[in-house]
Formats: structure tokens, C-alpha cells, sequence
């Protein structure tokens, strides 16, 4: 008998309990934004699109977060298709992973054992410092990712692997659960030809548990935008409702999304 297609339901943020979503009137981050952009000091639920934005990361001057003086839109699209350029710290490797809404995708990888810092962020688009609006506004490409540093004499690839299969839903196409656009796609994005051969080789033997196709992207690291600051460690810092989530190491405490 093949294994279910979904992971524990406590593991995943949009399949927070019934009672939860009653409460918070809304699902985890849904996709009809409409309302202003978020204060650093709240959680961004619903945002309102500004589509001229995207268009300054593409060289046409008309918003969004500041590129380099100079860099027309064919430089700012190759920095963005360019490699992560960022450097670990000295011993360390990084490891990006997209696996739906990073906010509790993060917190899964604050606890394991192994892992030094993590930080959230976009990458694999087309335009040069996309902002939370641009990414949302389903024109730039970008996912949603974790980027992990970690110490690899702590804590394996394969480990960190692990925790992103367990964490999402791996065979729906630009999707996590209420959570839907092409920046909630699945993805593992590799730093070395080692961490490659483990990505595929992971999802060959994860595939077999079950009985849908993987549609994860396995591709290289590419350059890597750190999102806002008020997105970093978030459900850590307290969430949407300010109770904050322990991200100690090892901790098996149900991921609520809302915090």
C-alpha cells in the first residue's frame, strides 16, 4: 500500500486546525491581495499590488527596491539568473530550499541540529531586488525559499533533505495547500555537484512512498534576495497573534503558520 501524498497535517501551515483559520478570518497568506502593505511590526496577511513595481526591476524606473545606479534591465535580469554570490561563514555550507510559505518552512529548519542561521528570501526569477509585493504580484518568477546555513561535521545534507519532504507537499504544481502562485513552488536549488546527486537521489527514494508524481525543481543556486526584515524568523518572533514558536533545536512542537 503506497504512502500518502500529504505530510502530517500539523507539519503544514495551510493545514492549520479549523478553529485556528476561524479565528485568524482568513487562511495562511491568501492569494487575493487587496489590501496595504504591511507595517514592519504586523504580519503581512493581504497586500495590495502595485504592478508598475516589477517593472523598475526590468530597467523602466518606476518603483520597487533600488538596483544598482546604472544596471539597465538586460544587466539587472543576469544578475538575477546569475549565481548566489554570498559567501557562508567559514566552515559552513548553504542550502536553499522552497517548499510553500517560508515562514513555517523556516521555523522547521531553525530546529534541526546542525543548522547555524537561516534566513528567508526570493531567487530563481527574473528581476533584479524583488520586493514582497513584486513576488506576489506573480510576474517576476520568483520562490519563496529558506536559505540554510549549516555545519556539516553538526548536521548532513541528507537530513536537511529530510525536513523538506516531511514539510510540504511535494507533487502539487505552484501550490501549498490555501497558498497559490508560482512563488510556492517546490524546489531544491544546489550549491555543489554533491548536494545534487543527494537531491535527486532523496526524491528518487521519497517518489516511491508515493502514488502521485514529485513535480520539485531541482536546480542550481541561484542569486539569492533576502526578503524584509519583519519576514525573518518570523513565527519565532511571535507571528500574526505574538506567540512566539521555540526554535530549539530538536523541537518537535506542532508549526502553527499564524504564530
Amino acid at each position: 500500500m503506497l504512502a500518502s501524498t500529504t505530510p502530517p497535517r500539523a507539519l503544514l501551515c495551510s493545514a492549520a486546525p479549523r478553529s485556528l483559520r476561524r479565528l485568524s478570518g482568513f487562511p495562511c497568506r491568501r492569494k487575493d491581495p487587496a489590501l496595504a502593505s504591511p507595517s514592519p511590526s504586523s504580519a503581512p496577511s493581504r497586500l495590495r499590488i502595485r504592478p508598475m513595481n516589477w517593472l523598475g526591476r526590468i530597467g523602466l524606473g518606476l518603483g520597487g527596491r533600488a538596483g544598482p545606479a546604472g544596471v539597465d534591465g538586460a544587466a539587472a535580469s543576469a544578475i538575477a539568473q546569475g549565481p548566489d554570490d554570498d559567501i557562508p561563514a567559514p566552515g559552513q555550507q548553504f542550502a536553499q530550499f522552497g517548499a510553500g510559505c517560508f515562514w513555517g518552512v523556516e521555523l522547521a529548519f531553525q530546529r534541526v541540529p546542525g543548522v547555524t542561521r537561516t534566513e528567508v528570501g526570493y531567487t530563481q526569477g527574473k528581476t533584479h531586488n524583488p520586493t514582497y509585493e513584486d513576488v506576489c504580484s506573480g510576474m517576476t518568477n520568483h520562490a519563496e525559499v529558506v536559505r540554510v546555513q549549516y555545519d556539516p561535521t553538526e548536521g548532513s545534507y541528507e537530513k536537511l533533505l529530510d525536513v523538506f519532504w516531511e514539510r510540504h507537499d511535494p507533487t502539487t504544481v505552484d501550490r501549498q495547500g490555501n497558498d497559490v502562485g508560482t512563488q510556492y513552488r517546490s524546489g531544491i536549488y544546489f550549491y555543489t555537484p554533491e548536494q545534487e546527486t543527494a537531491a535527486r537521489e532523496s526524491m528518487e527514494r521519497h517518489q516511491q512512498k508515493l502514488n502521485r508524481k514529485i513535480v520539485t525543481e531541482i536546480l542550481p543556486a541561484k542569486k539569492f534576495y533576502a526578503a524584509e526584515e519583519y519576514h525573518q524568523q518570523y513565527l519565532a518572533k511571535g507571528g500574526r497573534f505574538g506567540f512566539k514558536q521555540s526554535a530549539a533545536k530538536g523541537c518537535n512542537d506542532p508549526i502553527r503558520c499564524y504564530g
